[in-house]
């Protein structure tokens, strides 16, 4: 069953009882890695193995995970190529109370270094399985920046 979020801003990445941040260093330029991100919404489920589909909506995006959980997301910030974040408005992931995802990108040589910050804020159990999950979500955030940068690296040859 869909459930309401709580409204919140950018400022809970800093706030949010629970951050998991996560770092991996790709050859593209923040340029190409921005519009992958940001602009190329549907591209999604082409190199982040857990999203199967991604979309634009009215207020930002509509995306679906493997397992069946659903987001509908309102952009936050998506108006340079250093970051772009989003918060969760709705979704069926059980105890969740608020969540928003920032994608932050620094020149790093001729590369890019991405890091993508999950806030969360939810039920003690969310919380703790969220928690646990940690080291799976790293695995899948370096997988997908990978192969990200796979993507990239073929369009631009």
């Amino acid at each position: 069953m869909a459930r309401r979020l709580r409204p919140v801003g950018l400022d809970f990445i800093r706030t949010a009882p629970l951050r998991l941040v996560f770092a991996r260093v790709v050859a593209a330029p923040p340029e190409a890695v921005f519009h992958a991100l940001a602009e190329d919404v549907e591209g999604w489920s082409e190199w982040f193995w857990a999203v199967t589909s991604a979309r634009r909506s009215d207020s930002g995006r509509e995306v679906r995970l493997r397992g069946g959980t659903r987001f509908q997301e309102t952009v936050l910030v998506a108006d340079s190529p250093e970051v772009y974040a989003y918060r969760v408005d709705v979704t069926n992931a059980p105890g969740a109370r608020a969540l928003v995802e920032e994608w932050r990108l620094t020149p790093d040589g001729t590369g890019t270094r991405v890091q993508w910050t999950f806030a969360a804020d939810g039920s003690a159990p969310f919380r703790f399985a969220l928690r646990l999950a940690r080291v799976g979500m790293g695995r899948a955030f370096r997988d997908a920046v990978t192969a990200l940068d796979r993507r990239l690296a073929s369009a631009a040859a």
